[in-house]
């Protein structure tokens, strides 16, 4: 099969287009005919030799979800059949013409979507549930925050935490990328470049803060959480070490939490989906929450999208397409 490669860890032109055998389904797994991969910020960090794959996943071709069809199923998948359109969240191995996967982690492509647009929901829509929802328990009437709104994550967590009843507020580095992040349902959307999220929010107030920035935005965080705030963690791009007051902490009684998915094992993920396929799927063919593709680039420009990904010139999400 044909497969976008890491070559030596680099800059975006070590992504090159290599043969590899095509990989055999497990018992509990599928065989998907990819036809569409997304683009995310761990792809560009595992290419640059940053973030390896767990054990068992190929470490030379990134990307972690897929939209496509069933190929192949193994000997003891009863849920899923050769031709159903699904997409599925991997651990690794996306940018490629076949994946395969534990068969709990395929959801099926949305009626009325197209496979660009099933690719693009997998990561951010497990993440963000995971996260904004089954760790920050998010309520209906809450304040909510998304730093880095723009991104695949935060047009994903504004759509469901408004759809959810939450006030949404959401930090981005331009004017245009606050009106866009508006659109989608945020209610205030602070340019970091210009203001100061911490003095814009301090009166409203926030009770969950979805942090992908970590460094000085964390004592800004611990101050606009209102009592019983909570503060989740999903990277930490500006620095992972940082000064806490814990009598604040204390008096306020805010949680710190956070997670990793991809190193998760498969019954976790499996959980997550169905969850996510109870809880979410009704939205996505309700008109509740539309998908953001900014641009697609066929798999041969793998490339070209991380050099995109990299620009942060972006808003939404970034697809590979595969013929």
């Amino acid at each position: 099969m044909k497969a976008a490669v890491i070559t030596t860890y680099g800059d975006p032109a070590v992504l090159q287009i290599a043969e590899r055998p095509r990989p055999q389904p497990g018992e509990q797994e599928v065989l998907i005919r990819v036809k569409a991969a997304g683009v995310n910020r761990p792809d560009v960090f595992q290419r640059m030799g940053k973030y390896p794959p767990p054990p068992g996943v190929p470490e030379d071709i990134p990307g972690l979800e897929v939209a496509g069809v069933i190929e192949a199923c193994g000997a003891q998948v009863t849920e899923w059949k050769i031709g159903d359109a699904v997409c599925a969240l991997i651990a690794g191995g996306g940018y490629a013409e076949y994946v395969t996967v534990a068969a709990g982690q395929c959801l099926p492509v949305p009626a009325g979507f197209s496979f660009v647009a099933a690719a693009s929901l997998p990561e951010t829509i497990f993440t963000v549930w995971s996260n904004v929802f089954q760790r920050g328990q998010l309520k209906a009437g809450e304040h909510f925050l998304v730093h880095g709104g723009s991104s695949g994550i935060g047009i994903t967590a504004i759509q469901l935490a408004k759809a959810w009843g939450a006030k949404v507020f959401a930090t981005a580095g331009t004017e245009e990328k606050c009106r866009e992040c508006r659109e989608l349902g945020a209610e205030v959307c602070i340019n970091y470049k210009s203001q100061d999220f911490e003095q814009e929010l301090q009166a409203a107030g926030v009770d969950v803060i979805l942090d992908m920035i970590g460094g000085d935005y964390f004592e800004k965080n611990i101050r606009i959480l209102r009592p019983e705030g909570r503060l989740v963690f999903i990277n930490a791009m500006m620095g992972n070490t940082v000064p806490l007051n814990v009598m604040q902490l204390m008096q306020k009684r805010i949680t710190i939490t956070g997670s990793t998915l991809r190193s998760r094992d498969t019954a976790f993920k499996s959980a997550l989906a169905a969850d996510i396929r109870k809880q979410v799927w009704p939205l996505l063919t309700s008109g509740n929450f539309n998908p953001v593709v900014y641009q697609t680039f066929p798999l041969e420009a793998a490339a070209a999208a991380h050099a995109l990904m990299e620009s942060s010139q972006h808003t939404g999400k970034i697809i590979l397409e595969i013929q």
